[in-house]
C-alpha cells in the first residue's frame, strides 16, 4: 500500500515536469512527434540557421556587388543596359520571397522549401560561373555569337539564383524564430535577440564579400569568382541539412491566400446580413488546427470561420505600416545611388589612398556590425528594467526610431552637399570625402531600428498561418522601396529640369541643387514619421510585444 502511494507521489511530481518538457506552440521535432524543449529548438538549433544565412549573404552579395562589372567588362554591355540588368535581377530577388513564402505556408513547410530553393540557388551559380567558362570550352565561336551565347547561361543563372532565393530568404527568418517557443519567457527573450543577430549576420557576410570575393574576381578571373559562391551556398545547405533532428518544425495550415480570397468572397455575399448581438454565435470551431486546414463540413467561400476573418483584419492593419516602411527604403536607397554621385564630386584623397566613393557605405555596415552586440546586450536589458517590456521597447517604437534616422540622415546629406556645393562655386579645395561619413552612420542605425524592428514586427503580428509570407513583406517593402525611389527621381529630374535647366541632379553637380533634393528627401521622411506614428497608435496589437 505504501509502495503504491509512494509511486503515485512520484508520478504526481514528476508530470509537471514531463509537461514542461513539449514545447506549449505545438511544434514538432522531424519525426512528426511533439517538440522536446531539452532536444529541439533554442540557439542549438539557430547557430546551423544563422551559418546557413552566413553562407547565404556571402554567396549572393558575392555575386552582386561585382555583376555590374562582369555585364560591361566580359559581355561588353553598356553602363545604362548593365544597371538597367543588374536593377532589374535584385528587384526580382525581393520580390520572388512571396512565392516561396505562399508554398512554404501553404504545402512545403518552411525547412523543405529552404532545402529546395537552395539546392535550385546552387545550381543558378554553378551556371553563372559556366558562363565565364564558355570561351575556353568553346573556342571556335565568333566574338558576337560568343557573347550572346554566355549572356543566354548568365542570365538563366542569375534568375534561377533569384527563384533559388526566393524559397530560401523568408523562410530562413521564420523558421529560426520558429526556434524559440513563444510560451516561454526565457525563450520569447531570445527570439527577439534572434532578429538582432540575424541582421548582424547578414552584414558580416557582407563585409566580407565586399572586399574579398571582389578581389578574388579581379584577380583570378570571373569562372572561379563566380565557382565560390556556389561552392559557399553548398556548405550552407549542408549545415542547414545536418542540423535538422535539432530544429521544431510548424505543420502547414493551408494556402493563406486562399483563406483570404474566402473572407472576402464570403463577406461580398454575406454584405446585407446583420452580425448577431451575440458573437458567441459566430461560427468558429474549438480545434483551431482543424479549421485551418478545412475539414469541417462547410463551404469555406460561403461560411469563414472567425479566426479567418481575424486573420485578413490583422492583415489590414499591417498595411500602413508596411506602406511607411517602404518609404523608409525609398530614403536609404539613396546611399547606393545619390550619395555615392555626391562623393564623386567630393575629393576623395584621404591621405596617400583614393577611396572609391561606393567604399563608403562600409561605414554603415561596420556601425550596423558594431551596434548590434550593443543593442542586445546592453540597451535591451537597461530598456528591459525599465519598461517592463521582454524586447526593452516595443517593435513600433524601434521602427520609429529607424524611421527618425533615415529623415537625419538625409538632412546631413543636404548639408554635406550645402557646403560641398558652395566651397566648389569659390574655388577653393574640393570637400574631403569623409564629410559623408555621418550620413553613412545614420542610416547604419538606421538599418538597426527599423530593419530588425520590422522583421520581428510583422512575424510575431503575422497570423499563425501566415507567419512566411507576412515575413516576406519585408523584403517586398525593400523592392518596393526600390522603384519609388527611382520613380522619385525621375520625377524630380523631370520636374527641375525644364525650360533649358539644368535640373536638381544634372551630371554636373556643381551645376544642379542636389541639396535641395536631399531636404526634400528629408522633409518626406518626417512626413512619414507623422503619418507611421498616428498608424502605429491606433493599431491594435495582436499581442503584447
Amino acid at each position: 500500500m505504501a509502495s503504491s502511494e509512494q509511486q503515485e507521489h512520484a508520478v504526481a511530481l514528476l508530470q509537471p515536469k514531463v509537461e514542461e518538457a513539449y514545447t506549449t506552440d505545438g511544434s514538432l521535432d522531424i519525426d512528426g512527434n511533439p517538440a522536446l524543449k531539452h532536444r529541439t529548438g533554442g540557439w542549438r538549433a539557430c547557430r546551423s540557421i544563422l551559418a546557413t544565412e552566413f553562407c547565404y549573404c556571402l554567396a549572393y552579395y558575392g555575386i552582386m556587388y561585382n555583376l555590374v562589372t562582369y555585364l560591361t567588362t566580359v559581355l561588353h554591355q553598356s553602363n545604362v543596359a548593365a544597371a538597367k540588368n543588374v536593377s532589374t535581377w535584385q528587384a526580382t530577388c525581393f520580390l520572388t520571397p512571396l512565392a516561396g513564402a505562399v508554398v512554404a505556408d501553404s504545402y512545403w513547410g518552411r525547412h523543405r522549401t529552404m532545402v529546395v530553393g537552395c539546392c535550385v540557388a546552387v545550381a543558378g551559380m554553378l551556371m553563372a560561373s559556366l558562363s565565364a567558362l564558355l570561351p575556353q570550352l568553346i573556342e571556335s565561336s565568333s566574338t558576337l555569337s560568343m557573347a550572346s551565347a554566355q549572356e543566354i547561361v548568365l542570365f538563366l543563372g542569375l534568375y534561377m539564383i533569384a527563384f533559388g532565393l526566393g524559397g530560401l530568404r523568408p523562410c530562413l527568418i521564420s523558421f529560426g524564430a520558429d526556434q524559440f517557443d513563444a510560451g516561454d519567457p526565457s525563450e520569447l527573450i531570445s527570439k527577439g535577440s534572434y532578429f538582432n543577430w540575424y541582421i548582424f549576420t547578414m552584414n558580416c557576410g557582407s563585409v566580407i564579400s565586399t572586399s574579398g570575393m571582389v578581389w578574388v574576381q579581379d584577380h583570378y578571373g570571373w569562372a572561379l569568382g563566380l565557382a565560390i559562391p556556389a561552392m559557399i551556398l553548398a556548405v550552407g545547405l549542408s549545415c542547414l541539412v545536418a542540423a535538422s533532428r535539432a530544429y521544431r518544425f510548424q505543420t502547414t495550415r493551408g494556402s493563406p491566400l486562399t483563406r483570404v480570397c474566402q473572407v472576402v468572397v464570403a463577406a461580398v455575399c454575406k454584405f446585407n446580413v446583420a452580425p448577431p448581438d451575440d458573437v458567441s454565435l459566430l461560427y468558429e470551431l474549438p480545434d483551431d488546427a482543424s479549421s485551418m486546414k478545412g475539414e469541417a463540413p462547410r463551404n469555406p467561400w460561403r461560411l469563414c470561420v472567425v479566426t479567418q476573418v481575424e486573420e485578413l483584419k490583422i492583415l489590414v492593419r499591417m498595411l500602413p505600416l508596411w506602406a511607411c516602411v517602404a518609404f523608409y527604403y525609398t530614403a536609404t536607397a539613396q546611399a547606393n545611388s545619390t550619395f555615392v554621385e555626391q562623393g564623386m564630386a567630393m575629393d576623395t584623397r584621404v591621405g596617400s589612398f583614393h577611396v572609391p566613393p561606393a567604399s563608403l557605405a562600409t561605414f554603415q555596415i561596420i556601425t550596423t556590425i558594431v551596434l548590434i552586440p550593443l543593442y542586445d546586450r546592453a540597451f535591451v536589458p537597461a530598456a528591459r528594467r525599465l519598461t517592463g517590456r521582454e524586447k526593452g521597447i516595443s517593435d513600433l517604437v524601434r521602427i520609429g526610431g529607424g524611421l527618425a534616422m533615415a529623415a537625419l540622415a538625409m538632412a546631413a546629406a543636404a548639408l554635406v552637399e550645402t557646403r560641398r556645393a558652395r566651397v566648389a562655386h569659390a574655388g577653393m579645395e574640393p570637400t574631403s570625402i569623409l564629410w559623408q561619413a555621418p550620413q553613412y552612420v545614420l542610416v547604419g542605425v538606421g538599418e538597426l531600428l527599423a530593419t530588425v524592428g520590422q522583421l520581428d514586427f510583422f512575424y510575431s503580428q503575422a497570423p499563425p498561418a501566415m507567419k512566411t509570407v507576412c515575413t516576406a513583406l519585408g523584403f517586398i517593402s525593400v523592392a518596393a522601396g526600390e522603384y519609388l525611389s527611382s520613380l522619385v527621381v525621375t520625377a524630380v529630374s523631370w520636374a527641375t529640369a525644364t525650360g533649358g535647366r539644368p535640373g536638381w541632379i544634372p551630371d554636373d553637380l556643381n551645376e544642379g541643387h542636389l541639396d535641395r533634393f536631399f531636404w526634400m528627401m528629408a522633409g518626406l521622411g518626417c512626413l512619414n514619421l507623422v503619418a507611421f506614428t498616428s498608424c502605429a497608435m491606433r493599431y491594435k496589437s495582436r499581442k503584447d510585444c
